[in-house]
């Protein structure tokens, strides 16, 4: 591959919110510039999506590269170098960093249904990237298609100009070429000197079992060679680079990368944890003075504990989360035991979609039945002593005489809705503790910003929020701060013992009616045992609900015919001593099934 002039380079990514096409506009432009031909794409949509479960759920989790040659109208031939962006709240760290290495984006929105939450904000740090931006209004063959509506949305909510937004539909490949020739004319080449020392943003970085660690570079400045010794700014560590070479989609092998290239570098680079994500690639010889802005970190909201079901599985569940790991460093994890579930893991992930994706990978990948705790979130405990904790679960909890203060972390989401909800979706938010910030209209939508606690949002929010709009409302969330917090620990017993993997830490406003419908959850899930069991929810010493589930009963009596109404009285008192020893030292078996419901219990 020839070296392609830096004002022939066209870096741009793709930002829409979930579903409006992203993927299937990547896979006609791949199409159109010949990077696969027919027979490679038949009977295979969403190209770049390449895990399973990315293309059964129809959503993308991890950004993908590619890098097209094009032959514009004008004659000459342009290299554009795509970067394909999920739309999921949970994997916005994904989009901020593919944002980084571009120039430009287009902004897809369905034609359909318009402006979402999800767009906004991934349209907004396309802005803070100075990022020159070309809507394009996607499905527009589809009969519900209001394309001259949606440019005026976009042009009120987003403030872009509309007028000369290209109409698509990425399904059939209409005007797919005029995409293209937009790219080639609207979005600025790179910049960048090919003589100064050389300077790269890493991008991605992600494990291969052949090639090792892969990292993604977007080339600022200089020349990335093979057999060059390069240093990593951030963790100081020299490797020599073994290949370089670029995705088209197909890993095509390079001599060099050039200023305002992306491609791949493999230098032997043991764990993806090395290569951190944002951090500058320079010459080892020649290293440039200052690193490159890089962008904020992965950090994890949500924590949960995942358990085996069978204890025996404990080593295979460490090794799989270890390999996970090496694809995924946002995912966190730290060892933890409970007394109920036995051997396990606290892990840290993005949101809840990030949880289920990974379980969901943890059960698929290597056959692993496990057992996930209520998911938690970060808490900052001010202690009387002075002394400052953060807690990720619930059982952690300090002594409640000797905290001062304690805080919850708060976020500010958006909600956008289709006016006939807007009432449903405004109650979910009061009795999630949450406080209107504004309300504006777009056409007949509503966009609501909502202050709430995060607490009240990781666990049901979202599925709460679609099931109250229909599935219309789209939701899209940042976190704010922290703020002090009344909460209290709530413990749920059973036959008297304290299941740790159901305790939770709720707002003592809410304490009770939690209690009272995961009691009457617990009772219908436990199965009956020879004997009764209270299943108790409690705060501290203070039990605030009870529940019991009944006890099996055998008709002691039955081989009694007739005689003496005392020998039954004898047997019936006889077997209630038996229970009541039962009682004392019986085991409740609680199925796995009781935790999952109990759980996704609905308040």
């Amino acid at each position: 591959m020839t070296a392609v002039p830096i004002q022939n380079i066209r870096n741009f990514s793709i930002v829409a919110h979930i579903d409006h096409g992203k993927s299937t506009l990547a896979d006609r432009l791949i199409q159109l510039t010949g990077g696969l031909d027919a027979r490679e794409m038949a009977g295979k949509e969403q190209v770049l999506d390449s895990m399973d479960i990315e293309r059964e759920r129809g959503i993308t989790i991890k950004a993908q590269t590619v890098r097209l040659n094009y032959r514009a109208k004008d004659g000459k031939d342009y290299v554009l170098n795509l970067i394909d962006t999920p739309g999921h709240v949970d994997f916005a760290y994904e989009v901020n960093r593919s944002l980084a290495a571009c120039e430009g984006s287009l902004l897809v929105v369905d034609a359909s249904q318009g402006v979402e939450a999800q767009t906004l904000a991934n349209v907004y740090q396309a802005i803070d990237n100075n990022h020159e931006i070309v809507p394009v209004l996607n499905k527009i063959d589809l009969p519900a298609a209001e394309p001259e509506k949606v440019k005026t949305q976009i042009e009120d909510v987003i403030g872009l100009d509309a007028s000369n937004a290209i109409g698509i539909s990425a399904k059939t490949g209409l005007n797919i070429d005029q995409v293209l020739e937009a790219i080639v004319t609207r979005l600025p080449p790179p910049k960048g000197d090919r003589e100064a020392p050389l300077k790269a943003l890493l991008v991605d970085s992600w494990y291969d079992v052949y090639l090792g660690v892969v990292v993604l570079v977007r080339i600022v400045d200089g020349v990335l060679k093979k057999g060059q010794r390069i240093r990593m700014m951030g963790t100081n560590a020299a490797y020599e680079v073994d290949r370089t070479g670029v995705f088209t989609p197909k890993l095509a092998m390079v001599d060099e990368l050039g200023p305002g290239e992306i491609g791949m570098l493999t230098a032997s680079i043991k764990e993806v944890a090395d290569t951190r994500v944002g951090d500058t690639i320079t010459d080892d010889r020649k290293p440039v003075d200052k690193a490159l802005p890089g962008f904020r970190p992965a950090i994890p909201v949500v924590f949960c504990g995942l358990f085996p079901v069978d204890a025996a599985q404990f080593e295979d569940l460490r090794a799989a989360m270890g390999k996970l790991r090496l694809n995924d460093a946002s995912f966190t994890y730290e060892m933890e035991t409970s007394a109920a579930l036995g051997f396990g893991f606290r892990c840290g992930f993005l949101g809840l979609l990030h949880l289920e994706i990974i379980q969901e990978r943890l059960s698929r990948e290597f056959n692993l039945d496990l057992i996930a705790t209520a998911p938690s979130v970060i808490y900052k405990i001010k202690k009387t002593g002075g002394e400052e904790l953060e807690i990720h679960n619930p059982v952690d909890m300090p002594d409640p005489n000797h905290i001062e203060e304690m805080q919850e972390p708060w976020i500010e989401a958006t909600i956008l809705t289709p006016d006939e909800y807007l009432g449903a979706v405004l109650k979910l938010c009061q009795d999630r503790r949450g406080a209107q910030k504004e309300l504006t209209y777009v056409g007949n939508r509503a966009m609501v910003k909502y202050d709430l606690p995060l607490n009240e949002v990781v666990f049901d929010f979202y599925d709460r929020l679609k099931s109250v709009s229909r599935g219309y409302a789209s939701f899209d969330y940042h976190l704010t701060d922290y703020k002090p917090a009344d909460l209290v620990k709530l413990q749920m017993l059973v036959n008297g013992e304290p299941v740790d993997a159901l305790a939770m830490l709720v707002h003592r406003t809410r304490a009770e009616t939690r209690g009272r419908a995961m009691a009457e959850k617990l009772k219908e899930l436990i199965p009956p045992h020879m004997f009764q069991v209270p299943i108790q929810a409690a705060i501290g010493g203070k039990v605030i609900a009870r529940e019991t589930v009944r006890a099996f009963r055998k008709d002691v009596t039955a081989k009694c015919y007739g005689g003496d109404a005392t020998r039954k009285r004898k047997l019936l008192e006889k077997q209630k001593e038996g229970k009541k020893k039962m009682r004392q030292y019986g085991k409740v078996d609680i199925p796995q099934e009781a935790f999952i419901a109990a759980l996704k219990v609905d308040v």
